[in-house]
């Protein structure tokens, strides 16, 4: 897989209003030049912090249009989708650190406003440089190994997972719906994001209890000097549960049995991300798990693939 293939960047976030009441600390610091995050113990002061080094690095005086412009525009805009090639941009990270504004985003400030309808603004605007394009939107979630369309008849209905000869794994039954313009995606992604699983945890009033993918179809016809071209593709954008540990989030019931389905996919996610950046490996272990079988992990080896990460503060309560 070639090195600019998949890109891997953290973004922190602040102290939440419950952190602060908890008297945490902020132990992360950033040289986003550099691109490296810097983790101190709090407990050994003297000891120089932990360093980790990404290909990008965003504090929290940062915004997602920033990390859009310096990320995510090269993959659609130069030599990317609007080119004929697949991508995908998802949010990794523990529940509550920040994914789902990441990837949704907020209006006010414009700055804040999320990757996914920033996509949608840039994607138009690309196409509209070309007279003839067909732009199409799905929406599906994963929610305890279950696949289910956020924009069909029936939410609550299982999908199954096919594998065709030509196509590769595909999602039977899944809607597909042709879109004209910016307003008509937020719609539909609004509408998809009202029908997602969420629930309460200590650690997020509104955690996503499922992954949930956004996939927009694109075909662009190119009119060359003696005959059309089309160009076609597919950008994903992907929005993870995050992963929980059990005594932080204090799921109990089905909390608790949808956070060992997110761990367990998030673990196979991993794996398969591993697999792919070790030269060396000749099996990838797609099958374990929906969340790596379905269209956006298997086009990784072939595509480019920014990999967004997460990360709240670690923090250390002054009580303990």
């Amino acid at each position: 897989m070639a090195s600019e293939a998949v890109k891997v960047i953290v973004r922190c976030r602040p102290l939440n209003e419950r952190e602060k009441q908890l008297g945490c600390k902020v132990v992360v610091n950033m040289d986003s030049a550099r691109g490296q995050c810097f983790i101190q113990n709090p407990a050994a002061t003297e000891d120089p912090p932990k360093q980790f080094t990404f290909d990008g690095a965003y504090f929290v005086n940062q915004n997602t249009e920033q990390i859009y412009n310096e990320i995510a525009y090269p993959l659609i805009e130069v030599s990317g989708v609007t080119e004929g090639y697949n991508g995908t941009i998802f949010a990794y990270g523990q529940t509550g650190s920040g994914k789902s504004f990441t990837m949704q985003g907020i209006l006010d400030p414009p700055s804040q406003k999320g990757i996914i309808p920033r996509a949608f603004e840039h994607l138009f605007e690309s196409c509209a440089e070309n007279s003839k394009f067909l732009v199409r939107a799905s929406y599906l979630e994963i929610y305890n190994e279950d696949i289910r369309d956020l924009l069909g008849p029936n939410t609550k209905q299982k999908l199954e997972l096919k594998e065709h000869p030509e196509k590769g794994i595909y999602v039977k039954g899944l809607s597909l719906h042709t879109v004209h313009s910016i307003a008509q995606c937020e719609r539909i992604m609004e509408t998809g994001w009202r029908n997602r699983a969420v629930g309460y945890t200590l650690m997020n009033k509104d955690s996503s209890r499922s992954h949930s993918i956004f996939t927009i179809n694109m075909e662009i016809c190119v009119v060359g000097k003696r005959q059309e071209l089309l160009r076609a593709a597919k950008l994903n954008l992907v929005d993870l549960a995050g992963s929980e540990r059990q005594s932080k989030t204090g799921a109990v019931g089905d909390r608790l049995k949808e956070a060992t389905k997110i761990n367990l996919s998030l673990s196979a996610l991993g794996n398969v991300i591993s697999a792919l950046a070790d030269g060396r490996c000749k099996h990838v272990p797609y099958r374990d798990s929906k969340l790596t079988r379905v269209q956006p992990i298997p086009i990784m080896r072939a595509s480019n693939c920014p990999m967004w990460g997460h990360c709240s503060f670690p923090s250390q309560h002054t009580g303990s």
